[in-house]
């Protein structure tokens, strides 16, 4: 619905501002120069989403043989004793924990197409236990957030894009989206607990928070203290080997478990043809309704007014022109890959901008999406704190995306 009413506001506001442009200067000329716009996106969508398919067969039949192999369910038995104490009044034994250690393992190794029926799936099994039924349990807040947060170690789809739009090492903002994700994510679990009043004092949480806190911290003062030209070289080695490492182990994993790797690579390539196939009607519809907002000027105009708040309260413009895809997220997770296409398309893949669009889309996730989905599937109207805290897990998630690319890509 509310990618409706986005979509619409695209070309109205368009509308206007070409209008307003005519009426004003004389520029009959700028109607002509936004259909040209739209029609030239409209191809340039359909290239984008045609050169995603090699791409995207690869990333997803390796995401299938880590599936077959086991890989979930360890990730799932690897953060099974964190969640059993942020998941108290869940029973250690209630299919509930199964499920949504899936549902989050799943999103973690990002596969989409697992998670969302994981997800699903727990949230009616703890609906069971809800004495409230058309109010959202403590349990059923928390893990909402935890899916809003957007806790993701291998963002197949960004990397993606940014080798289809001409980045010279899509994998450069690897490291970056993954620290700027793991702040996301830890601030919308104490933001959570503090509400429910979960005890955080335990040795199992503690261990958890100072390991994981310690080595994100120790990387980014690591990484700051390198020049721009070493911190490159380390970032896209680690990136690199990192993923190399998991495409081998996955490797492994299928052997030692008699999976076929083969097999299982090309079923996961064909969802992934399916998957770039289905995507271009999408890519064409908000990507024109990008194009004709920007060609008539509008986009500008509130790019501009965006920069001079930020003058006049003296902080860098830098990130303006990322900010639509920040601005997006919480809202539709197509709007917001359609503004960070549009970003890389107008600045560069290896722009500021671009990568800081790119951080801002794997940061966190379509958080009243998910809000509207997964409460309406259990026919809760009564979200209590969800909002409140999925939305200052997404602004936790976007400072720490501004942050960290500072550090890692200074403009």
């Amino acid at each position: 619905m509310f990618l409706n009413v986005v979509w619409l506001l695209f070309f109205l506001g368009a509308f206007i501002a070409c209008l307003a442009q005519w009426l004003y200067s004389g520029n009959s000329g700028i109607f002509n120069t936004v259909m040209q716009s739209v029609f030239d996106m409209s191809k340039t969508a359909f290239e984008i989403a045609i050169g995603l398919t090699g791409l995207l067969a690869f990333w997803l039949g390796i995401m299938k043989i880590g599936e077959r192999a086991g890989a979930v369910q360890m990730l799932a038995k690897l953060v099974s004793p964190l969640l059993k104490r942020l998941f108290p009044s869940v029973p250690a034994d209630h299919p509930a924990m199964g499920s949504m250690l899936m549902n989050i393992s799943a999103n973690m190794l990002g596969l989409d197409n697992a998670a969302t029926p994981l997800g699903l799936k727990a949230m009616k099994e703890l609906q069971d236990i809800n004495p409230k039924k058309d109010t959202a349990s403590d349990a059923q807040i928390l893990f909402l957030v935890l899916n809003a947060s957007g806790l993701t170690l291998i963002p197949v789809s960004i990397m993606t894009y940014r080798a289809k739009l001409g980045a010279a090492n899509p994998t450069d903002i690897f490291l970056p989206l993954l620290f700027a994700t793991f702040f996301s994510t830890v601030a919308g679990i104490l933001i959570t607990a503090f509400f429910q009043k979960i005890e955080i004092k335990n040795v199992v949480f503690i261990s958890w928070f100072v390991g994981l806190t310690t080595a994100v911290f120790g990387s980014l003062w690591y990484f700051s203290s390198l020049s721009a030209e070493e911190m490159g070289i380390a970032s896209a080695f680690l990136g690199g080997i990192i993923l190399f490492l998991i495409v081998i182990f996955f490797l492994i994993l299928a052997a030692t478990k008699k999976i076929m790797p083969f097999d299982a690579f090309t079923e996961g390539a064909k969802e992934g043809f399916s998957t770039a196939v289905t995507l271009i009607p999408y890519f064409i519809a908000i990507l024109v309704g990008i194009a004709a907002f920007r060609a008539s000027g509008a986009m500008g105009l509130i790019m501009e007014g965006i920069s001079a708040t930020f003058n006049f309260f003296g902080i860098p413009t830098d990130v303006v022109p990322s900010l639509p895809t920040a601005i997006m997220k919480p809202l539709s997770g197509s709007g917001a890959r359609g503004m960070m296409i549009d970003a890389m398309q107008q600045y560069g893949a290896d722009s500021f901008a671009g990568r800081l669009s790119c951080i801002f889309q794997g940061t966190t996730d379509t958080t009243l999406y998910i809000i509207a989905v997964y409460f309406g599937s259990v026919s809760i109207r009564k979200t209590r704190h969800a909002v409140f805290c999925g939305l200052m897990s997404d602004l936790a998630g976007v400072i720490a995306a501004i942050t960290i690319a500072y550090i890692f890509f200074p403009p």
